[in-house]
């Protein structure tokens, strides 16, 4: 998604020269990671748009009524996250990449169900964390080094709906090296 969006990928370049000035060699430590406030922005609206898990089954523990809907106990229900976080009354114009959308000031009345990439509740992905971790320090890396630009459109990007999230075909980028200005 950075490749698509050069001004929310310069803001991100912004935080993390903030963070480690130009030093492209060391690790990111948690504390590292504890500072990308906005590239956690950035990937939890990547992931809002295309979470990694493209449907969640539950059975339904006791006869409910869903929107006046008899639901019986039993029954398997199947959660969308993809469509989930696109409810216009939780994510006005759900369509538009916005990272800001996860500014703590932004989330702050937001129901905790009403953004479920990786599952919610009890049952919900044991590595959630880890995986944000994980993401954090490739982006950081990847962006701490060079710039990414989208070779193509994102309505020519279409996922592919198996377990996991992929694409439908090969994502075509152009990784360049970041030159650095010297203050």
């Amino acid at each position: 998604m950075l490749g698509l969006y050069p001004d929310i990928q310069k803001k991100a370049h912004e935080e993390l020269t903030w963070i480690f000035g130009d030093d492209t060699e060391s690790s990111a430590t948690e504390n590292d990671l504890n500072n990308m406030k906005y590239l956690k922005c950035v990937i939890q609206e990547t992931l809002r748009l295309y979470p990694a898990v493209t449907m969640i089954g539950r059975s339904v523990p006791e006869n409910s009524t869903i929107s006046g809907y008899p639901i019986p106990k039993g029954a398997t229900c199947i959660l969308v996250p993809s469509v989930i976080h696109r409810d216009e009354d939780v994510f006005p114009n759900p369509e538009k990449f916005d990272p800001d959308r996860f500014l703590p000031e932004n989330s702050l009345n937001r129901h905790p169900y009403a953004y479920i990439p990786f599952s919610a509740g009890p049952r919900n992905c044991i590595g959630q964390t880890l995986s944000m971790m994980e993401q954090m320090v490739i982006v950081s890396t990847i962006l701490r080094s060079y710039t990414v630009e989208s070779l193509d459109e994102r309505d020519q990007i279409l996922p592919a709906m198996t377990v996991t999230i992929t694409s439908s075909k090969p994502i075509r980028i152009r990784i360049r090296q970041r030159e650095f200005k010297n203050c």
